[in-house]
């Protein structure tokens, strides 16, 4: 048996915490009556991941992260009926969780840049699955911190949904509906697992 290297027995591993993140993904209304439409505010409140890298150099970083698909609800101030028609609609005629319950992103490429002592630009790229399909070469664009045992991970990024086979939603005869176009926003923490 080969013995390990010296960047994989030296990795360390972050746990990502939903309950300390913030993870929102941003609509937005198109048609002839989008002035009165909104753009909705989705917040993913379920998910679980983690980061590995070897400490200094990022040798070998990884990320992974598995989102419950029906953990999302809309953050807007809006009528709690038209908040839960929203919802529904998400999750069972656009996103289908009920066949897939889970959106997974695993990275295959991540580049580091050293902005100061401490924080770090990360480039990362990797393979993204939501309802059933998967695509490859999805970019995010990142600035994290390193401080004891927490890492801290804000970035953005946008994608189609045509691209993963999900209808856009429409209402009122198509007058309103919601663009190809998602904006979603990331400020993650992970802490750091011991042993």
């Amino acid at each position: 048996m080969k013995p390990m290297n010296d960047s994989a027995t030296s990795a360390v591993r972050y746990k990502l915490e939903a309950a300390q993140s913030k993870f929102t993904v941003q609509a937005f209304a198109a048609g002839l009556l989008a002035g009165f439409g909104h753009n909705p505010t989705i917040s993913v409140s379920d998910f679980a991941g983690e980061a590995h890298f070897a400490p200094d150099t990022f040798a070998e970083a990884s990320l992974r992260l598995v989102i419950n698909a029906k953990s999302l609800v809309v953050l807007d101030d809006i009528k709690e009926k038209d908040k839960q028609e929203i919802e529904r609609t998400m999750l069972d005629d656009v996103l289908e969780t009920s066949m897939y319950p889970e959106i997974i992103f695993q990275s295959t490429s991540i580049t580091t840049t050293r902005i100061i002592e401490g924080r770090y630009k990360a480039k990362i790229i990797g393979d993204l699955t939501m309802h059933g399909v998967t695509r490859k070469g999805l970019w995010i664009m990142s600035q994290f911190t390193l401080k004891e045992d927490e890492l801290n991970a804000k970035g953005d990024f946008t994608l189609k949904q045509t691209d993963y086979d999900i209808k856009l939603v429409k209402v009122a005869a198509g007058a309103l509906k919601l663009k190809d176009e998602l904006k979603f926003e990331f400020d993650l923490v992970g802490n750091k697992e011991q042993g």
